[in-house]
């Protein structure tokens, strides 16, 4: 199975990927921003410029991160992939690179003020220079829909955010999967 786990920046995807991960007999978590890491020279953030640059970069990272998927996946482990989808078309390119299974999406929803706060708290090397929350949250309420499992983690540590999925998961019907 491929889980998608989304959120804005600061919403706790990554903390929270790697516990759902540890949490299963055998998974995988595979990182967007790890990927994009990878590029030692010539990287181009999502919103950065040339626009063009960035946008086969993206592409680039929703081909690296259905690759992986397809491998891990192939091998037995459940698949956690971790990655910022801005709005519904997104979602629909990375499914589009996914195993041809339904694959479980997850938006981390604390709201603004949680990801500016936890952005804020994260060491000067972690912080992610962003502004867009707003828009952002927009964008993913319009374009993902009632698509998947949304929580609103802003109460919530890693541990309980990932309980509360693995929770879910399991009196949650097929209706929650996308694709």
């Amino acid at each position: 199975m491929a889980w998608i786990v989304t959120g804005m920046p600061g919403a706790g995807k990554s903390t929270v990927s790697r516990l759902v991960a540890a949490a299963l007999p055998r998974a995988v978590r595979i990182g967007a921003d790890d990927l994009n890491a990878m590029i030692v020279s010539g990287a181009v953030w999502p919103l950065g410029h040339p626009a063009d640059e960035a946008e086969r970069q993206v592409e680039l990272c929703y081909r690296n991160l259905g690759a992986l998927a397809h491998n891990f996946t192939a091998s037995g482990f459940a698949t956690i992939v971790d990655c910022v989808l801005p709005d519904g078309d997104h979602l629909d390119r990375l499914l589009r690179q996914l195993p041809q299974q339904r694959a479980r999406l997850v938006v981390l929803a604390p709201g603004e003020a949680a990801c500016r706060d936890r952005n804020a708290a994260r060491s000067t090397d972690e912080q992610f220079d962003f502004d867009g929350y707003r828009e952002l949250d927009a964008t993913m309420r319009v374009g993902f829909g009632d698509q998947g499992q949304w929580i609103d983690s802003a109460d919530l540590n890693g541990e309980q955010t990932m309980r509360t999925i693995l929770e879910q998961v399991a009196i949650v019907s097929s209706d929650s999967s996308v694709r």
